[in-house]
This record gives structure tokens, sequence and C-alpha cells, in this order.
């Protein structure tokens, strides 16, 4: 029979009550707490702590304070991560994340859902479904990245979306909801902002 906790990784309805469920969330917070608590001078001591909250980590990243996760056990980062300010990752079900990923301040990646009937949700139902982020993606500040949803390496989500579907590989998407608006070529190579050069 499963467990509550066999459910939610299987996505299947489950009830985040459920004790153990409780527990590990507790954990996380406390893991969580002690990372966010240190002081800027010690901060790479804080990839340990991450190191013992994630399920896989690369050897390079670095995530700004606050970090906030419902298990951590769930989410896997490749090399080269980069988090600014206040992620929120509710990681239910799995969070994968390739090399070389970007994500700006006050970004959400929701993995958890809960029933449109009032009824079931009173009741306490929830279900989870995974999220993958390719490689070199740059997520935007106060993107929000909806359950089930798969971004294509390379892509570039612009601020303030809210990514309710999969979004191909080599665009730019941006809006709510998010849509495509460009692939990405070789002149985005030599220019920012659509008209300025880098000094290469």
């Amino acid at each position: 029979m499963l467990t509550e906790k066999g459910k939610m990784l299987q996505g299947l309805p489950y009830q985040a009550g459920d004790p153990e469920l409780v527990r590990e969330r507790m954990l996380a917070k406390r893991k969580c707490f002690d990372y966010n608590a240190i002081h800027p001078d010690q901060f790479d001591s804080g990839k340990e702590i991450i190191r013992g909250l994630f399920g896989a980590t690369g050897a390079a990243f670095h995530i700004e304070p606050m970090l906030k996760v419902d298990y951590g056990y769930n989410i896997s980062i490749g090399e080269n991560f980069y988090a600014n300010y206040n992620l929120v990752v509710l990681d239910c079900a799995p969070v994968t994340i390739g090399d070389n990923v970007f994500i700006a301040p006050n970004v959400c990646i929701s993995t958890a859902g809960h029933p449109v009937h009032y009824s079931p949700r009173i009741a306490g139902f929830e279900y989870a479904f995974p999220i993958s982020i390719g490689h070199n993606v740059w997520i935007g500040a106060n993107v929000v990245i909806n359950p089930g949803v798969t971004i294509g390496e390379n892509t570039v989500i612009g601020s303030g979306a809210v990514v309710t579907r999969d979004i191909p590989p080599n665009v730019v998407a941006v809006g709510t909801p998010c849509r495509v608006i460009k692939e990405i070529t070789d002149a985005d190579r030599e220019y920012y902002s659509g008209k300025m050069k880098f000094p290469l």
C-alpha cells in the first residue's frame, strides 16, 4: 500500500498533512533557516547546507538568500547554477535544472497543485507534477513556473511571466500565460537589448 509520500512522488492525489511529510517539510525549513541566517562573510560555508538539502548539485553554484523549499531532496541543479534573492521551490515532485541556469529574484517554481473543485481541496488533497529546466536557461524576475512544465535549453523567460505549459528550446518567451515571442539566433550573440553590441 502506498504511503502519502509514495503517492506524492508518483503524481497521485495525496494528503500533505501526513505526519511523515510534515516532518520532512519541517526538516527542510530548518535547513533553509540555517542557510538564510549565514553571515555574508561566511556565505561560502552554506554550500554544505545546500548539498545536504538538495538531491543533487554541481560543484559550482550560488544561491542568494532567502531560499525556501518544501522538501529539498526533489531538487537537482547542474553546474554553474545561480539563483538571485527569494527563490521559492515547491518540490513535491522532482525539479530538474540543467547546467548554466540563471534565475533572477522572486522566482517561484511550483510542482504542487490543488483540486479545482472546492470539496477535495478543503479535504486536504494535493497533487504534484515534475518540472524540468534545460541547460543555459535564464529565468527573469518574478516568474512563476507551474506544475508539469518543461523549459527547453537556451531559452529565456521574461520577467513576470506565468509559465503554464511547455516552452521549446532556443526562444524568448514572455507574458501571462507565457508564450514564445521570438527565436534566439546567432545575431543575439553580438547584441543585447536588441541594439547594443557586446564589446567582444
